[in-house]
């Protein structure tokens, strides 16, 4: 562990831990006889503290102890007897204190230290003087940190007062990561607080990057002090706005009802492919937020009344934490015969109501306003079961006029410059910080070749990138994704041990510069051949061939319908889940080792046509990510299953249940699997039965 090597143990020692575990399991035996039958006495409590001080990590017995507590407590002697309470109490905490001589990172000890002192009739005083015991003899003890700030919150100890101690402990080793964090959680509460000294937080800020700074030019090889830095750098770029939307600010929407694109030289700006009167609108927000519903977020329209609305997360999983949010615009179907437009307002205050997960209120007013024009009903629909199959093919594909691509992506572009605040937001004060950290490290690289200086120097420069995209800057202007890439490239080289990190980090970057940069994401945008089809909006965006790992500026590509990501090394999707709008979807020849890859494509209701050919499902006959979808057997996802169903037998489901999950749901019409190690008859069969919309499997007509 922790790179020590180990030793193989000598013959005595293999006796004497015989011996021990011997006596151990024994002893191990009485307590569990005792406990089944729920024996409290003093000779029970005996043979359990022995075998905690043997082994105190065995949680049953912990248990048992809180167990025996409270029946000694209710005992009729022990009734309003303070002295008979402290001394049952006591006893415990000499426990602890001799089971964490024995192991000093014991979780289940100082669970139950916090447990009787939270009774309330022990010394707190008392708790520091063995804490400052303690932590002389490992300073950097998480458990100890973590039981002190337990122990001042029980004393009332103010955080002004812990945060000199904590100075006190940095200026003793300054590679103390546990004191490092500390006083990120002190800092984070004093802040929150707008404690007396501690506002403004740039004055703060700015005396904490010249602490660490002190301590990472004294020692560039110790990280505790980087990890520090990184929290400060993120407080810095930490802030909490509305930062795209689906759809955009400014824009006119057409919504045809035949289910087609209509004329197929529109752009995914102004044409979204439809069969229903419902419009999905979608809110990205720089941070996770909470809290995004009717009460705080005022949608105006004709027809839609705002708080019948319903928002849902699109994280991919249930929690209420996001960066994206949907609810869907449900327009009447009284004007079904006739063109109608409509004007849609949507309005985020200033509210108390909507916060990021670290309790910090959303501070910012945003508006969002467009127009929807809905077409009437066609006789002629579109039936997208009788089209021919969409190809992936490089010839399939041509470049679009530049003039139209950049007509289009002017779109895009304008979004961040009129959705807008009607207070304006001042970053000064945090361009300049990262500015100046930018020429310190810049310095220090000069010197030395360190390899967290570069990583830091990356986020910098990503940081500095992102704040001016606040501000509004032409991203021509500033923009350091090149710098950054070769950062991440001289890395993979120096430390080849975390290569798969530094390749996802480069990935992001490189999404984010073709992504933020007009004449680069032209050269990425191109239109399908076949102009006759309705299946597909012939504006595609194609990322393939880049060696992408990960994928990230999502909330850049909220307008994308059809997306091209083949010949990648993508282990996972997360992410796609807010791409709404997406009706197809190649993800072909990439690393995705199992079906639960594909979990966040759940969520995208609007895909016809999806493309995971020759990958690697099935391939690894241990797959961890298998289980991270639940099955249908467990008790999470057990409403949805349809036992009742005949065309779908338990033991089918049962054995293939990550691909009955992640497919029940969807309604492709054109689906490729081959190339995968699972891609048999069996589970073609299946999932021509889990999707009954599905014409073509595998380049040919499924047959139902």
């Amino acid at each position: 562990m922790h790179g020590r090597p180990r030793k193989a143990p000598t013959t005595e020692e293999q006796e004497a831990s015989a011996i021990k575990a011997s006596k151990l399991r024994s002893l191990q035996s009485q307590f569990l006889q005792l406990h089944h039958n729920k024996i409290y006495t003093k000779e029970a409590l005996d043979v359990s503290a022995k075998l905690l001080e043997s082994n105190p990590e065995y949680y049953t017995a912990w248990n048992y102890r809180k167990l025996a507590v409270q029946h000694n407590l209710n005992l009729p002697e022990a009734d309003n007897n303070e002295e008979s309470i402290k001394s049952i109490l006591d006893e415990e905490l000499r426990l602890v204190e001799n089971a964490l001589k024995r192991n000093f990172k014991s979780y289940g000890a100082w669970h139950h230290r916090k447990w009787v002192l939270s009774k309330g009739h022990s010394s707190t005083d008392k708790e520091l003087l063995l804490l400052g015991k303690f932590q002389k003899a490992d300073a950097r003890n998480f458990h100890a940190w973590n039981y002190r700030r337990f122990v001042t919150a029980l004393k009332n100890i103010p955080d002004e007062k812990e945060l000199e101690y904590t100075t006190e402990r940095i200026y003793d080793n300054f590679s103390n990561y546990s004191a490092w964090h500390n006083r990120s959680v002190l800092l984070s509460h004093l802040l929150k607080e707008k404690a007396k000294g501690y506002s403004p937080k740039d004055n703060v800020f700015t005396e904490e990057y010249e602490f660490v700074r002190n301590a990472l030019f004294t020692d560039p090889d110790d990280q505790s002090g980087w990890f520090y830095h990184l929290w400060l750098l993120d407080q810095t770029v930490k802030l909490e706005t509305l930062v795209s939307s689906w759809p955009p600010h400014g824009c006119n929407l057409s919504l045809p009802m035949d289910g087609s694109f209509g004329d197929c030289s529109f752009s995914p700006f102004t044409s979204l492919q439809s069969n229903t009167r419902t419009l999905p609108l979608i809110l990205y927000f720089s941070e996770v937020v909470e809290n995004i519903c009717s009460s705080t977020v005022e949608v105006e329209c004709e027809s839609i009344v705002s708080n019948e609305l319903v928002w849902r997360s699109l994280s991919g999983d249930e929690t209420a934490s996001t960066h994206a949010w949907l609810t869907d615009l449900n327009f009447p179907e009284e004007h079904a015969n006739s063109l109608k437009a409509y004007q849609v307002k949507v309005s985020l205050a200033r509210s108390q109501g909507i916060f990021s997960s670290t309790g910090v209120h959303h501070g910012n007013s945003s508006h969002i306003a467009f127009t929807v024009s809905i077409s009437p009903y066609r006789s002629e629909h579109v039936d997208l079961k009788n089209e021919e199959k969409i190809s992936w093919n490089d010839e399939s594909f041509c470049t679009h006029e530049a003039q139209f691509l950049e007509s289009v992506l002017a779109n895009l572009f304008h979004i961040e410059r009129t959705k807008g605040d009607e207070k304006v937001v001042d970053y000064q004060w945090n361009v300049t910080t990262v500015d100046n950290e930018i020429a310190y490290y810049r310095e220090l690289l000069a010197t030395m070749n360190c390899k967290i200086g570069k990583l830091t120097l990356a986020r910098l420069l990503m940081a500095h990138d992102t704040l001016m995209s606040y501000t509004g800057t032409s991203h021509r202007n500033f923009s350091h994704h090149t710098e950054i890439l070769q950062l991440y490239d001289d890395l993979k080289k120096m430390d080849p041990a975390h290569f798969h990190y530094y390749q996802d980090e480069y990935s992001l970057v490189l999404l984010k510069q073709i992504i933020s940069n007009q004449d680069l994401l032209l050269k990425h945008c191109c239109k399908y051949r076949d102009p006759s089809s309705p299946k597909i909006n012939n504006f595609c965006l194609r990322l393939n061939d880049l060696s992408l790992s990960r994928i990230g500026s999502m909330e850049k590509l909220l307008w994308v319908q059809v997306l091209d990501l083949s010949n990648n090394q993508l282990q996972s999707l997360e992410g796609l889940e807010v791409m709404q709008l997406l009706t197809c979807l190649n993800v072909s020849h990439n690393k995705l080792c199992s079906f639960t890859a594909l979990e966040p494509l759940r969520m995208l209701r609007s895909l016809k046509v999806l493309d995971i050919s020759y990958n690697e499902i099935g391939a690894h006959s241990i797959d961890t990510r298998r289980y991270l979808c639940s099955s249908p057997l467990n008790h999470k996802s057990g409403g949805d299953w349809k036992a009742e169903e005949p065309e779908m037998p338990w033991d089918e489901v049962a054995d293939n249940w990550e691909v009955y999950t992640i497919f029940k749901d969807l309604n492709l019409i054109q689906l490729d699997v081959i190339g995968n190690a699972v891609s048999d008859d069996k589970i073609k069969l299946l999932l021509i039965k889990l999707l009954p919309s599905l014409k073509w499997l595998d380049g040919e007509i499924a047959d139902n």
